[in-house]
């Protein structure tokens, strides 16, 4: 029986055209992405000199993420993490507090705000209080923006 080189190589090349187009079509199958099996929660917290949160000189910033676990660059980041959840990531709910501070009527106005994710949701908070003393009363003690 004589063998023919030729056929020899058109087979082998045949052969693995059509794994290949297999294993790409594979490929092709999977998602586009790997999914997290929690919705990000993900925030940049600041507290700011100044009136506008445009213009603002940020004084301190921290990072604080909340899911799978409550980790960042916050303090006390399983304290802000479980506040937020109370509050189902509502930040007005946490700066809204009665307040039994006294404080000064000095007008020297701090910005806080909140930039990123919270359960998948994009989030942008921001306010602005007309001293220190008028922010630490009205966020009642909070661990959120306490650093």
């Amino acid at each position: 029986m004589r063998r023919n080189p030729h056929a020899a190589f058109a087979t082998v090349t045949a052969t693995a055209l059509l794994l290949g187009g297999f294993a790409t079509a594979t490929a092709q199958a999977a998602p586009a992405g790997a999914r997290s099996l929690y919705a990000p929660s993900a925030l940049v917290l600041t507290v700011a000199r100044g009136e506008d949160p445009l213009t603002a000189t940020v004084e301190r910033a921290v990072t604080l993420t909340c899911a799978p676990t409550a980790e960042g660059t916050h303090p006390t980041p399983a304290a802000a993490c479980k506040e937020l959840a109370a509050v189902q990531g509502k930040f007005s709910e946490l700066t809204a507090g009665p307040s039994n501070r006294t404080c000064t009527r000095q007008w020297d106005p701090v910005v806080v705000s909140a930039h990123g994710a919270w359960q998948g949701r994009q989030v942008r908070f921001s306010t602005t209080y007309g001293n220190a003393c008028e922010m630490a009363g009205s966020t009642n003690g909070n661990a959120v923006f306490a650093f």
